[in-house]
């Protein structure tokens, strides 16, 4: 039995053995620094490729995973090691990490891929034959959302690590990794085109121009801390509710400053992460693609200790009014909100959405529309409050009256209206205007009834809206309506989409 054993540890310490760059550690160093201490127990240590003459070249056939905790919650870890044939899948490769996927939807552990690799590996994966055995298994493209799925792009990632990111509920990029479909060189032999892997899919391509990861970090520890502090809202599976975590930040906190940083004057821009910071639990909120459709915010926070979605305009950026980037960041926040049982809070400051030629070109009609049709299928408890103005459709898509929100209020400085005073006044009494004696004290009486008439008090009277509260208590009266809505069984949603494409 000393010798079986004596044989098991030196193939062990053989599959763990550090290259001369000391690449092959890399994967495990990462997983060391993502997961408790000693808490990570390692399932198929023993691969190695199928191909003949490999066997003493390829341990662990390129991927280290297995079982592990972090913060005493069980997951499974998955870390190509880019020192095994440049970190590529081969077909032991592919069978371990779908059988990982399947042990964590059928045990409810959710997932984290620490990305970086060259694809599909080609002498496994050429001919009719390869390529058959290996395409994307089925199990994972109608994964629904049944445990969360979080990556990372450590290094340069092709095929296999931009999908599985492009399929996860979150995605952190490192600066000066690359995630696309095609490397470089394969771009080049097979099209002639030159690109460096920044242009090709960089930070600043996916940060702000595809909306593809929602986080950007400077260095691998930094994306480790993204993914432990992203997991810290979620639940770890479908079937319960992101966990409940105290705290000394009152809910009744009266947010005094409230008044002063929302100006009275709708054409004055102001910061919304202000009032986001002000009225959430003091420092919960974790923004998602932040450099993405800029005029909307996106992002999860604490309200008396509960998980919450917070969807915002930000006047700071065109006003607040919303594209095209605007509309895909959205729907796909209400679907990740609404698989894991988080409540959204919509905060209002919104003139209206972009139009004219070149938003139509990028069907704003459709956008609109599929971001109507996310919430309109939506559970979770949603709670709307207008800040300053909520104009046109944006107020049907930012959870107004009869999209289905628990609640809906205004503060006092609400405008609420089909369009603004300006341009109504001009479209509707332009003719008018231009006949009249004095055309300016004409237009300033239209413009006062035209104030009157978006009035947050013309819809509280005729209850379109709950109520219209002080600024201050903003706090107060979200968390008293947190508890309400969320009193039936947490406010876990029917998960109606879960099922929904996880990029828009």
């Amino acid at each position: 039995m000393e010798e079986f054993i004596a044989d098991l540890e030196r193939r062990k310490q053989q599959a763990k053995q550090v290259d001369a760059k000391g690449s092959v550690r890399k994967a495990r160093e990462r997983i060391e620094w993502l997961v408790d201490s000693d808490s990570f127990v390692e399932f198929g240590a023993l691969n190695y490729s199928d191909v003949p003459g490999m066997e003493g070249k390829t341990p662990a056939d390129g991927l280290v995973a297995g079982i592990a905790k972090i913060n005493g919650r069980p997951v499974v870890v998955m870390a190509p090691d880019k020192a095994v044939l440049a970190g590529t899948e081969g077909t032991v490769y592919i069978r371990k990490s779908e059988s990982l996927h399947q042990f964590a939807v059928k045990r409810g552990l959710p997932i984290f891929h620490l990305g970086e690799g060259g694809g599909l590996r080609m002498p496994d994966g050429m001919g009719s034959d390869g390529i058959s055995e290996r395409m994307m298994p089925l199990s994972l493209l109608r994964h629904g959302r049944q445990v969360p799925m979080i990556a990372s792009i450590m290094g340069d990632s092709y095929g296999g690590p931009t999908w599985f990111a492009i399929q996860s509920d979150f995605v952190v990029q490192v600066e000066g990794s690359c995630m696309a479909v095609a490397g470089p060189r394969m771009l080049e032999i097979a099209t002639g085109e030159h690109v460096t892997p920044e242009e090709l899919g960089g930070v600043q391509v996916h940060d702000k121009v595809t909306g593809q990861v929602h986080r950007v970090a400077r260095d691998e520890l930094d994306a480790i801390e993204c993914m432990r502090t992203l997991f810290s809202y979620l639940p770890s599976h479908a079937d319960e509710t992101p966990p409940l975590i105290a705290n000394d930040d009152p809910v009744d906190r009266s947010v005094e400053e409230l008044k002063t940083i929302v100006p009275t004057r709708r054409t004055r821009a102001y910061d919304m992460r202000r009032v986001i910071h002000g009225i959430v639990d003091q420092d919960s909120f974790f923004e998602l693609k932040k450099n993405f459709g800029g005029a909307l915010l996106t992002g999860l926070a604490r309200m008396g200790g509960r998980v919450v979605g917070i969807i915002a305009s930000q006047p700071m950026v065109r006003a607040g009014s919303y594209g095209p980037q605007e509309c895909d960041k959205a729907t796909e926040f209400i679907c990740f909100c609404d698989s894991y049982h988080i409540p959204i809070i919509f905060l209002h400051d919104v003139p209206g959405f972009r139009v004219g030629k070149s938003a139509e070109a990028e069907k704003m009609a459709t956008k609109i529309m599929v971001w109507n049709q996310a919430l309109a299928w939506s559970s979770v408890p949603k709670i709307s409050v207008v800040i300053r103005k909520s104009i046109g459709a944006a107020y049907s898509n930012m959870g107004g009256p009869k999209m289905g929100s628990d609640v809906v209020v205004a503060w006092p400085t609400a405008e609420i209206s089909f369009t603004g005073a300006e341009v109504g006044v001009n479209v509707v009494y332009g003719r008018q205007l231009a006949q009249a004696k004095d055309p300016v004290a004409q237009r300033e009486r239209l413009l006062a009834q035209w104030e009157v008439d978006s009035s947050p008090y013309q819809a509280a009277a005729k209850h379109l809206i709950d109520d219209v509260i002080d600024p201050s208590d903003t706090r107060k009266f979200l968390c008293q309506a947190l508890e309400w809505t969320c009193h039936k069984n947490g406010g876990k949603s029917q998960r109606l989409l879960a099922s929904w494409p996880t990029g828009f």
